[in-house]
Parts: structure tokens; sequence; C-alpha cells
């Protein structure tokens, strides 16, 4: 399973300890261990984080292949963009552990209908305009222990509607076939 994972001389490389290994190569020993069952699903929590963008395609190449070759589905657990938009079918957003929107990856992309969404599409750079400026999400992320009643993202939201969203939590709505979103922008006559 090494071997089929990319790691050379696998061998010598099952010997040795994690700390005498790349951040590549621990990511591969991973995959081959999780492979190793012949699992239907593979959770993969954060596959590429900490890694080089090289490493970071090769990686998920890999795990492109390895669905195809093993006939198994992927959850990707990740915060980069740029790893959904090159790996994933459909996405679902969630914030504070509450799914706030969930479409086809190109519809959620392209048409961010939720706050949250937009936000974490409006804090990427721009590779047209290299000068322009981050524009991060405002406040602070509130304690999961201590999450805000109603709308879990209302106390960072910029189209916040005051107390609907503060004391209702929202229901889902549909943005298009497939792409749903819970915000009440959708649900209280809010600019959509």
């Amino acid at each position: 399973m090494l071997d089929r994972v990319g790691i050379s001389d696998a061998g010598t490389r099952f010997k040795q300890y994690a700390f005498e290994l790349s951040g590549g190569m621990r990511q591969r020993a991973m995959i081959a261990m999780a492979l190793s069952t012949r699992p239907k699903l593979l959770i993969a929590d954060e596959p590429t984080t900490a890694l080089d963008v090289t490493i970071q395609a090769q990686v998920i190449d890999l795990m492109k292949d390895l669905v195809s070759e093993f006939g198994m589905g992927i959850i990707f657990i990740t915060h980069d963009l740029g790893v959904i938009a090159q790996t994933a079918d459909k996405v679902a957003v969630m914030y504070l552990g509450r799914l706030i929107e969930q479409g086809a990856v190109r519809d959620v992309i392209r048409n961010p209908s939720h706050p949250y969404t937009k936000g974490l599409i409006d804090a990427l750079p721009s590779l047209d305009d290299l000068d322009t400026p981050l524009t991060p999400i405002p406040g602070d992320i509130p304690s999961p222990l201590e999450r805000p009643s109603g709308c879990v993202f209302n106390t960072r939201c910029s189209a916040n509607l005051g107390e609907v969203c503060s004391g209702k939590v929202p229901q889902f709505s549909t943005v298009s076939e497939g792409h749903i979103v819970a915000c009440h922008l959708f649900t209280e006559g809010g600019a959509k």
C-alpha cells in the first residue's frame, strides 16, 4: 500500500519513525493506512494542511486516483476552498458545527448565498489584482461552548436582520435545484 500511494523505497520507509518522514510522506502513509482496510468511504480531515503547494497538488491527485481505483467516496473536511474546488462534487458549508449552505461546488462557489460563505470567498486573494487587500470576515469567532442564539453567524454577519437573526434559528430555503441555504435573508423578506 505504501508503494501504491507513491512512497519510494517502501520497505525501508516502513521501518522508519514518523519524524524521519517528510510531511508529504506522512500524509501518504496515513492514506495508505486508511486504505489498507479497503473502505467504501474515506474521511479526510484537513488532508493538505501544512503541506507546500506542490505536495498538496500531489496528494489531491493521488486521492482522486484512489477514488477511481478503489471505487470509494471521500468526505473532505477543510477550510481550503481551493481543495474543495479541485476535488469535490458537492459542498456543505458549516459554521460553529451547524450546516448553513449546501449544494454543487460550482453553484455554491459561483453563487454563495449565506453571508458566511460569501465572506469565505471574499477573503481569498485574487490573482487578477494582487494589490487588492484581503477582506476578512468581521468580528471574532464565538466560543462553541457559548453559541449565539438564533443564527449561529448573527454576531459577525454584515446583513444581520436584528431580532430575527438573534432570536430564531433559520430554516433551509432553496436557492436553486440542489442548492440550499439556512439564512433569514431568504425567509424573512431580506435582500437575497
